[in-house]
Formats: C-alpha cells, structure tokens, sequence
C-alpha cells in the first residue's frame, strides 16, 4: 500500500474524496481558450444583470489560470471593472482575447507578484476590492521537502500576498475609503494531511493573518474574508502532485515521493464560481467561507478531530 493510500474516507454528495496529499485548493489550469461551458457568456453571467448589483472596482491577482481567470471574465461580464493580472506575457494575450472574445472590457496587467516594483505599481490603481489568488503549491513529507522550496511556498502565498494587502488596505485608509480584501485560501487551510504540509502551513498562515486583519480594519470600514475551495478539478492538485520532482532524491529521502498522484475525485470547478462571485458582491457575509457549502460538514469533522488525534 503506497503512502496515498492512507487517508480518510468522506461521502460528500455521492463523492469519494479521499483525504490524503492533495487535497488542496485547485485554482489553475494550462488551458488558454474559453469553453463554452465553462463560461457560458449569453447565458448565465448576465442572469443577474437586471438586479441591483453596485458596479465594483476589483483587483485579481493570479488570473493568468483556473479560478482567478474565471473570476475575472465572469465578474467583467456583469459589469464591473476588473484589473486582472497575470504572470506571463502569454497569458496576457490569451486573456485579453478570451475578453475580447465574450464581448466584455478587462484590463489585463502582467505582474509578478514577487516582485516589489510590480506590487507597489499595482496598489497604486485605485480599486475597491483586492482578491488575493495568485499562489503555488508544493508538494513533499515535510520530512524531506527541502527548506528553500518551503519559504519559496511562503513567499508566494503569503509574504508578497500580504505586502501587497497592507499597501493596498493603508491607501483606502488614507482615502477614507471603504473597500474589501479577499484571500482565495482552501480547506486545508483549515485541517491539514500528509504531502501537502508546506502547502497547507501557507494557507494556515493566511487564515491566521486574515483573521487579525479582519479584526484590525472592521473599524475603516474594510471587509476582509477568507474563502476556501475544496479541491476541484482545474489541474493545480495534478501539478502540485508532481512537484516533488524538481527537489526528490531517493538515495536521501525518508519517504519514497515516486507514488503521489491525485487518487480522488474532484468538483467541478464552475461549480465555485457562482458561490464566489456571491461572496465578493456581498456587503456583510461570513469571515471564512468554504465552497462548495456540501464540504463544509467534511471540513468541520476533519479539522474536529485534530482534538482527539492520538500520536
């Protein structure tokens, strides 16, 4: 029995999801064209259109793929103003076409979250709503996974996350201006499992960091939540499983990495789509929030046993 083999069976709408190394939050895919189903722009993204719906300003960091491309196409298409950036010059293109293409404006910025010049260009633009998305993930037994990969995973996913969030939260506050942040976080945010530690630490130490924050900018008037995908099928859980190969050396490992692989099923990711963009138009709403809501039962019952977890 490999080391996936090993988890935790959940029954979540007549889903096996089987908890183990990559349950994790999928939010990228490779794919530069718009499927019709995936978008399906005459349809269902101007459904709501005729409701009272206050246009927004948002940012988008990491749109280039999955959930923030999704997201921005999506948001734009019911009228809002969406900067969207991207990490590739490529990805420039192909969304801008994909907007292009649905008919719809979307300002598309190539930006490198890593980069401090990048980010303080971006907190510069005069937005609303800040949507933290942009991450990587890592996969490894902490055991073996090598330091420099667990801080390149932090630096990513949190440090630059945040050092943007504070420039962009002390302009609103020097403005006097009321805004939003939001942090496209995942469920092992919450819990965490084996494989997928330092992928989980960063998203732990978002919910950590945001929870504070929520609490020290209620009084600006700046909203702050945290919303956590289950694992769905976009192809980042896929990626993230190979990962491991750029670092792993059988000869000085502890655990043999060769077996990973993604062994579970997974959501549809346009079923997140809707309950996100509700959670970013909304003016009050929960803190944390996990998407889709049938996970949240799962996540809870993962992350309550932790308490009577015997070692």
């Amino acid at each position: 029995m490999g080391p996936l083999d090993k988890g935790v069976s959940v029954n979540i709408d007549r889903r096996d999801f089987i908890i183990g190394a990559g349950s994790a939050l999928a939010m990228s895919t490779v794919s530069g064209a718009v499927p019709a189903a995936q978008l399906k722009a005459a349809d269902d993204i101007n459904e709501r259109r005729d409701m009272a719906i206050d246009p927004l300003s948002l940012l988008i960091t990491g749109a280039g793929r999955g959930f923030g491309r999704d997201l921005s196409l999506k948001l734009a298409a019911r009228g809002h103003r969406v900067i969207a950036t991207v990490e590739l010059p490529a990805q420039v293109t192909q969304l801008r076409q994909a907007a292009q293409t649905l008919g719809i404006e979307l300002q598309v910025e190539k930006i490198d979250i890593l980069n401090e010049r990048d980010r303080h260009r971006i907190a510069s633009f005069e937005v609303d709503v800040l949507i933290n998305n942009a991450g990587i993930g890592e996969s490894g037994a902490v055991v073996d996974i090598p330091v420099d990969v667990i801080r390149s995973q932090f630096e990513t996913n949190v440090f630059s996350a945040f050092d943007l969030t504070q420039k962009f939260a002390k302009k609103l506050i020097s403005e006097k201006r009321r805004g939003k942040i939001i942090f496209i976080s995942s469920v092992v945010g919450i819990f965490s499992q084996q494989y997928a530690g330092a992928y989980s630490g960063s998203k732990h130490a978002i919910e950590a960091l945001a929870q504070a924050l929520q609490q020290e900018l209620k009084s600006h008037g700046i909203q702050v939540q945290c919303i956590n995908p289950g694992p769905h099928a976009t192809g980042f859980n896929d990626r993230m499983m190979e990962s491991y190969k750029s670092w792993f050396d059988p000869a000085g490992a502890v655990i043999d990495h060769r077996p990973l692989a993604v062994d579970f099923k997974q959501f549809d990711p346009q079923t997140a789509i809707g309950p996100m963009i509700e959670i970013i138009e909304s003016k009050g709403g929960n803190f944390r929030n996990v998407v889709p809501e049938s996970f949240v039962a799962a996540t809870k019952s993962l992350q309550a046993k932790v308490w009577d977890l015997k070692v």
